[in-house]
């Protein structure tokens, strides 16, 4: 089982930054990949960043130039730096991790609980 923890949203000003971060922890034999979606109320879940172990990281076109995600793999966490932000960005945001546990040797896909970031004046 991998359990996903989240941290770093809140409340901030249109132009403002936050830093998200999401702690995979359990029984992980490998990670393949880590990104983050979010959620705004009455809209689909969307990818905002995505980063493949040692390949490509993806960004959606509306974060592009303001987000920048990043990993530690010694210690299985992903971060989302946020800059510029704008009231468009409020959302719930999730953590997802692509990781592979002993139980299959397969990778699956796993969910953390959401954090929100609201930003408005």
């Amino acid at each position: 089982q991998v359990h996903l923890v989240e941290s770093g949203g809140g409340l901030v000003q249109p132009g403002g930054s936050l830093r998200l971060s999401c702690v995979a922890s359990g029984s992980i034999v490998s990670i393949d990949a880590m990104g983050w979606y979010r959620q705004a109320p009455g809209k689909q879940r969307e990818l905002v960043a995505f980063s493949r172990t040692g390949g490509s990281t993806n960004y959606a076109d509306s974060v592009k130039g303001r987000f920048t995600i990043s990993r530690d793999n010694a210690k299985n966490t992903v971060f989302l730096q946020m800059n510029s932000l704008k009231p468009e960005d409020t959302a719930v945001y999730y953590c997802n991790v692509e990781a592979v546990t002993p139980m299959t040797f397969m990778s699956y896909d796993y969910w953390g609980q959401g954090t929100q970031v609201t930003v408005s004046p």
